[in-house]
């Protein structure tokens, strides 16, 4: 009896597993005062992330357009982009070809706006 629970118990297990894998993994990156990158709209949050006194830093903004691109797999070229996210799981050369939500192209916009507020270097 004990034998046959355990293989009920291994296979929901196991099942469980392979549900969460085709689900895929969390690829947003989350920020207390903005949200996701995939979920939420950085644009209602733009009076914080243009400011120059108060908001976030060009490296952070730099960061946090990036890694956007980074999650959906896009390799870098640049040394700073190299050696600051990395290309691990790269497997897209095209900027342009990166396949991004409505949500994750507005932030990217939103947070290049933030960064020409600011005067931050490209």
């Amino acid at each position: 009896m004990s034998h046959s629970k355990g293989s009920r118990t291994a296979a929901i297990a196991a099942g469980v597993l392979v549900a969460m894998m085709a689900v895929g993994p969390a690829l947003a990156d989350c920020y207390d005062v903005v949200g996701c990158t995939n979920k939420n709209l950085f644009s209602r949050n733009y009076s914080y992330l243009g400011s120059v006194s108060d908001g976030p830093s060009c490296d952070f903004l730099y960061m946090m357009r990036n890694r956007i691109y980074a999650q959906r797999g896009y390799c870098f070229k640049t040394a700073r982009g190299i050696s600051e996210i990395g290309n691990s799981g790269c497997h897209i050369a095209d900027q342009a070809a990166v396949p991004l939500s409505n949500i994750e192209r507005a932030n990217i916009a939103t947070i290049q706006m933030a960064e020409r507020a600011k005067s931050c270097p490209p």
